[in-house]
């Protein structure tokens, strides 16, 4: 709970609305009064009659106080602004039952339609349940169907009452599954659109353009032009009358037709001036090609965040800044408004890189490799457009059949999770990611460093159907399998070539990455003259093809007297696709496998950037120089595959879950803090949270006299079991830091005596008396929230080993029932749980039932900074938490929450 007449600072956040524009909503303020009578008396009647039931034609004196001046707490009220201008006003009042308070929204008539109702209330209702409201009611007139709408499209469930004219609705607002959906939705939409206006501008104008051959404004006018943009272009520089041909403008302002994107080439002090520019002269979104903000030091951050905060207010969406630029090779659109000389190929890939320079390494790649793109996108700083809204975009675009990204950090890590699982379902998802760099935010953003162990990224992208991979050049490898060619539906290959030793080497490899040689034909006599060899070659592979164990084939050649390659890959093609299974080629001895398909297509076989301006159907056979690569890329394929067709499991629906107390607890621990330290929870605020999310720790009892400790025996109920309650030694047998079974006082006594003796050493810990669990397995849980990866659940068997040999199974909530029993199943010691060496099998959907609702805890409140069980005890029947561990943080620095707003 927020204290009296303050606010958090995260209540404050840029909003995209419907049609992909921004807003900037905060808590509103006493100095608002003056807008919020010019937002009032703007409105038409009918808007004030729906609101006030009444029409006034301003606002007294006294309303405009009550309306403006609030505590934050028992009254809550959000203002959207554009620029200067309140465009939406959202507030609920506490009433006389403190769970409940009425709502109420009235947005500027000029923005109706837009999602801001919806925006309001998402964040009105984080607001109240973090006050400790619970309901929202309204009074709505049976004629305002719009707000009506904002009710009983939110996912919550409402009740409706009719009385005296009035329609009163009443609605839990505690987050529910179908609130969540509904919320991701609206995000997905807005966000998509945002990009769309981006990608897809209707003019363009270039601020910065130059004469001056070899500038980046002169070469950016010069892309567009000469990229065959579809829409109209203006060159923008106050001492020039003449751009590339055209009349230049001395100002955005002066030119006469709207602009949706402008792009950004001045010198990067007058940067700021010219985003207000644009704002002011109704522009949607601008691409920033200047360098020099937050990615040099000083005063270039502060320059960065003014760029950003600008565009916004305007509703604009900014890529860049110290951007390449943006690419769309729709013919409908034809945009290279980037640095790339040449309009790539179109395709089906759709590329995003942060770095400038891996954005150029990419294009090149693309280009040897004869890979169309359907747009691409740079980053740069990442000041604003993000991986995530490039995927968003990507999603709903026809154009796009994969994704690849470029990724040196990941700014809010759950959403990610959440769209690239949903989007991997669709399309391929390929993220390069370094582990030389390691994860780390572009310049401009809040300071933050890892704190994950090792392989958890690996995990989130593996659970989120990601193909994770290391360079730019493994990136391409596999994009121009998964863009050229289907999706195998198995692990079974067919592998050709004309050299045994060649073909074995190919097998070998194949076997290295899990897929099943079905045939091996390394035999294959090509030196009967082309005509026959082709003939023989089209038998083999359809025969191969047809059988059902085969879900792929790869075709490996050295060079033949007489038979040009260029030849065979149209007969591959063929098969493959009449087969609808990927094909791969690898043609050793070749300096360059893309002039195979130079050739091919000068030939007439494949085309994959087809000139008739239809979309690229990727039919190309991907060609490679090594076999290794070639097995390699078609690996990660079918390991995508597998993914994809497996089942995925269900978020289940645990029993005994209060996720409202949970809350509350929280926020009373939590209330009034404001450092980003950790406090750990106490033993009873422990066990109180957990026992929210139905876990129970079994109980102990700290003592300092021998009496002390019998007494606690007694309640608990022997045997006990003996223990230091110092962290690295109350699980160590082997240095005397446990005693188990003491069935009586004396032996206790006993025991109580030798365990100081030996912990002497140790500084004479404290000790506890702790019930006896059932002998079974031990195993650790591990959850924290990550700065940089946000939430991550870990599980490994106790002991040594999990650390020394970082034995460790890592996940990303939310889980589904599939991700726990992944997860409990991957380190390899879990073995054990299984039965081992005449070991029994343990209670194995006892412990995966733990792991979800870790995970859900861990998901729903992200305030959980670090969580610890170690150990837990599973046997044949159940299990046992010995030890539990619960530190929490400011809930300002959650990287999530149940609210739409645009961060890092």
């Amino acid at each position: 709970m927020v204290a009296d007449g303050l606010y958090p600072e995260y209540w404050e956040a840029d909003v995209v609305l419907r049609d992909g524009s921004t807003g900037h909503l905060r808590p509103i303020s006493p100095l608002d009064a003056d807008a919020v009578q010019a937002f009032h008396m703007s409105q038409s009647q009918n808007s004030i009659y729906l609101r006030f039931f009444t029409y006034k034609s301003s606002l007294s004196a006294k309303e405009l106080k009550r309306f403006t001046e609030v505590d934050h707490v028992g009254r809550v009220a959000f203002v959207v602004t554009r620029g200067q201008d309140i465009i939406g006003i959202g507030r609920y009042d506490r009433l006389d039952d403190p769970d409940e308070a009425e709502v109420a929204f009235n947005v500027s008539d000029a923005y109706q339609g837009r999602g801001l109702g919806s925006i309001l209330l998402e964040h009105l209702a984080v607001a109240a349940l973090e006050n400790g409201i619970r309901r929202f009611t309204a009074e709505v007139l049976p004629e305002n169907r719009k707000m009506i709408t904002v009710f009983a499209e939110a996912g919550y469930e409402v009740d409706r009452r009719f009385d005296d004219g009035v329609v009163e609705l009443t609605f839990n607002i505690d987050p529910t599954d179908k609130s969540r959906a509904v919320m991701e939705a609206r995000e997905h939409r807005a966000e998509a659109r945002s990009m769309q206006t981006l990608l897809t501008p209707s003019s363009v104008a270039v601020i910065g353009a130059s004469r001056s051959w070899g500038s980046v404004g002169y070469s950016l006018l010069e892309h567009i032009v000469n990229g065959g943009f579809t829409g109209p272009v203006a060159g923008v520089n106050p001492e020039a009358f003449e751009l590339n041909g055209m009349i230049a403008y001395g100002s955005v302002a002066e030119i006469p037709e709207p602009v949706d994107l402008a792009v950004i080439a001045v010198p990067y002090d007058q940067v700021l001036a010219v985003v207000e520019e644009c704002g002011r002269a109704g522009v949607k979104g601008l691409l920033v090609a200047t360098a020099g903000f937050a990615d040099d030091d000083g005063e270039g951050l502060a320059r960065q965040r003014a760029l950003v905060h600008s565009a916004r207010s305007y509703g604009m969406r900014v890529v860049g800044p110290a951007s390449l630029g943006i690419i769309n090779t729709d013919p409908t659109v034809r945009l290279n408004a980037s640095m790339a000389p040449e309009m790539p190929q179109r395709g089906g890939l759709g590329l995003f890189s942060q770095s400038a320079a891996i954005g150029v390494m990419l294009h090149a790649a693309a280009g040897r490799r004869s890979l169309g793109l359907s747009s691409a996108l740079s980053a740069g700083n990442r000041a604003d457009v993000s991986g995530n809204d490039a995927m968003q975009y990507w999603e709903d675009d026809p154009d796009t059949r994969a994704v690849a990204l470029y990724l040196e950090s990941i700014g809010n890590p759950r959403k990610f999770s959440r769209i690239a699982r949903r989007l991997s379902r669709m399309k391929p998802v390929l993220v390069a990611k370094s582990d030389v760099m390691g994860l780390q935010l572009p310049p401009g953003h809040a300071v933050r460093t890892t704190q994950a162990p090792s392989g958890a990224l690996d995990a989130m992208l593996r659970q989120s159907g990601v193909i994770r991979v290391e360079t730019t050049e493994q990136l391409m490898d596999v994009a121009q399998i998964v863009v050229g060619q289907p999706v195998p539906s198995g692990s079974g290959i067919a592998v050709f070539s004309n050299s045994l030793a060649l073909g074995k080497v190919l097998a070998d490899a194949a076997l290295a990455q899990e897929l099943d040689v079905v045939r091996l034909n390394a035999h294959l006599d090509l030196d009967a003259g082309q005509s026959v060899a082709l003939s023989a070659l089209k038998t083999a592979f359809t025969d191969a093809l047809a059988d059902p164990g085969v879900h792929s084939l790869i075709l490996t050649l050295i060079p033949v007297v007489g038979l040009s390659f260029e030849a065979v890959l149209p007969v591959l093609q063929e098969c493959g696709r009449a087969a609808g299974k990927p094909v791969v080629a690898c043609f050793a001895g070749v300096l360059d496998p893309a002039a195979q398909l130079e050739g091919l297509r000068a030939a007439g076989g494949i085309h994959p950037g087809r000139g008739d301006g239809a979309a690229d159907d990727g039919a190309s056979v991907p060609c490679f120089a090594s076999p290794g690569a070639a097995v390699s890329a078609l690996g990660a394929v079918v390991r995508y595959s597998r993914w994809r067709e497996r089942e995925h499991g269900v978020f289940a629906e645990l029993d005994n879950v209060d996720e409202e107390g949970a809350a509350a607890l929280l926020g009373s621990v939590l209330s009034g803090v404001r450092d980003v330290g950790l406090r750990r929870l106490d033993s009873g605020q422990l066990q109180r949270l957990l026992g929210c999310y139905g876990i129970k720790v079994l109980p102990s009892i700290p003592f300092d006299s021998a009496d002390e400790a019998v007494e606690a025996a007694e309640s608990l109920g022997w045997p006990v079991a003996l223990k230091t309650v110092e962290e690295n030694l109350r699980h160590r047998l082997d240095f005397g830091g446990v005693r188990l079974n003491i069935s009586d006082a004396p032996g206790l006594r006993a025991g109580i005596e030798a365990m100081r003796a030996e912990l002497r050493p140790f500084g004479n810990p404290g000790l506890e008396i702790q019930t006896m669990a059932p002998a079974g397995q031990a195993c650790v849980i591990r959850a924290i929230e990550d700065p940089l990866l946000g939430p991550v659940v870990s599980f490994g068997m106790a002991g040594d080993a999990v650390n020394l040999l970082d034995d460790w199974a890592h996940g990303t909530p939310p889980l589904t029932t599939l991700d726990a029993a992944d997860l409990l199943r991957t380190p390899r010691a879990s073995r054990r749980l299984f039965g081992y060496q005449g070991l029994p099998p343990v209670d194995v959907p006892a412990i995966e039932d733990l792991l979800l609702r870790v995970a859900l805890l861990k998901d729903r409140h992200p305030e959980i900074a670090l969580l610890r069980f170690n150990p837990v005890l599973v046997s044949a029947t159940g299990l046992a938490v010995l030890s539990a561990e619960i530190s929490v943080g400011n809930p300002q620095q959650r990287t999530d929450s149940a609210r739409r707003a645009m961060r890092d």
